[in-house]
């Protein structure tokens, strides 16, 4: 059996999570709980070349904002 996380021709989705954190997802596979789609549905190369354009910090959301109270 194949990997669907590996199927280059395969259809994906752009998943995030509250920690504005990104993920690929097999658009056939139930979405995870606490990830909502996100962006294109499409294929791998897509939705990764999507992720990249748009995850450009990859620190979780909650350090972002404790750094940002500490700088104050």
């Amino acid at each position: 059996m194949t990997n669907p996380f590996d199927d280059e021709s395969g259809t994906f989705v752009v998943l995030v999570n509250d920690e504005r954190q990104y993920s690929l997802w097999p658009a056939h596979l139930d979405r995870p709980d606490g990830w909502i789609a996100d962006g294109p549905e499409g294929t791998r190369q897509e939705c990764l070349d999507s992720i990249e354009k748009v995850w450009t910090d990859m620190r979780p959301a909650s350090l972002v904002r404790a750094m940002e109270n500490e700088a104050g």
